[in-house]
């Protein structure tokens, strides 16, 4: 049986690639920090089927001896504080966790068994003002947050242990990734937690920052199987995961409110633009310049060749599937919580 060891296995891509993985037939292990308010709510339902180690990305010595009691074949590190409004806020935080707590873990592997394969989860905001589109595995970074400086970091080092220590390293270059089980404080799960609630009249307004920011939006569940996938090569390598496809927030909204039965027309320009119910006038989406970045990244696109070539994968939610599916399961919980009839 194989064994594989999940940092950040709490999170939104953690806890889907542990059910593939336990579908895979692995002995799962995840890696959890010590907080007074554990949040396990992603794998409540796959608790009693994995193992829980706690230790920490930015104490060495933890790291070492989770990997002595896991003794993983495999370990894929999702750990990171990965809310970029949050790393302009918090830069150094960032980066002890993003960034050095990478090399942490792969100093923690050398030591204890080099010969474990390692998977790095890297960002396309490391791409952050482009130099050209599409994105591929050899475009040049130019990071605009101190998340995706961190990004960059912790991307290198692992191909530096591979290449230093002949170390199996994978960098997954991974666009935009959503889920219903994504956190509350990203945009797009924002978008849909508060179109549920404008639906029930629990909620009067949307407010954004640029709603012509566009990204490269896939499904979290599709992405984690590429994850697994690069692990299954002979050879370590860097792979762009995307589907080659950009929407703009404003795209997002538009699909999410209809999902939820409510036509939104735009009205004014750049500050002063707002979201009008179509069918009772109300403003219910609103432009707020606190929520704009300090520095935007660029026009993200991923080119997947390398991926789709070499590891046989593909994306297999639609954009339009993937909002829908937030939206309803935002709905379905909004339902549940007020104890609204479904008819």
């Amino acid at each position: 049986m194989k064994r594989a060891l999940i940092t950040g296995i709490t999170g939104q891509d953690g806890s889907y690639l542990a059910e593939l993985l336990l579908d895979k037939g692995y002995e799962v292990f995840g890696l959890v920090r010590r907080s007074s308010t554990p949040n396990f709510w992603r794998i409540e339902h796959i608790q009693n089927k994995i193992k829980l180690i706690y230790a920490d990305m930015t104490d060495p010595h933890s790291l070492v001896y989770a990997l002595k009691e896991s003794h993983p074949h495999e370990v894929y590190n999702l750990a990171a504080q990965s809310f970029v409004q949050t790393s302009f806020t918090q830069p150094r935080f960032t980066a002890e966790v993003t960034a050095l707590g990478v090399l942490n873990l792969l100093e923690a592997i050398r030591r204890v068994d080099p010969k474990i394969k390692f998977y790095q989860a890297s960002s396309s905001e490391m791409f952050g003002k482009v130099r050209e589109i599409p994105q591929n595995e050899d475009t040049l970074f130019h990071p605009r947050s101190p998340y995706g400086v961190s990004k960059v970091f912790g991307h290198y080092i692992a191909v530096n242990y591979r290449e230093s220590y002949n170390m199996f390293t994978c960098s997954g270059i991974l666009f935009n990734h959503e889920s219903p089980r994504r956190g509350e404080e990203f945009v797009t799960r924002k978008i849909t937690k508060s179109v549920a609630k404008i639906k029930y009249g629990l909620q009067d307004k949307l407010s954004l920052g640029n709603l012509n920011a566009k990204r490269d939006w896939g499904h979290a569940k599709d992405y984690v199987e590429a994850m697994w996938l690069m692990l299954q090569q002979d050879k370590p390598d860097n792979y762009v995961v995307a589907t080659g496809e950009t929407r703009s927030v404003r795209e997002f909204v538009e699909i999410a409110f209809k999902e939820a039965g409510i036509d939104i027309k735009w009205q004014g320009e750049g500050l002063e633009e707002k979201g009008i119910d179509s069918a009772t006038g109300k403003e219910i989406v609103v432009v707020d310049p606190k929520y704009f970045r300090p520095a935007e990244v660029g026009y993200l696109i991923g080119d997947f060749s390398k991926a789709r070539t070499e590891l046989k994968w593909k994306p297999k939610t639609t954009f339009k599937e993937l909002v829908s599916s937030m939206v309803k399961e935002d709905i379905k919980k909004i339902k549940e919580s007020q104890k609204i009839s479904s008819k």
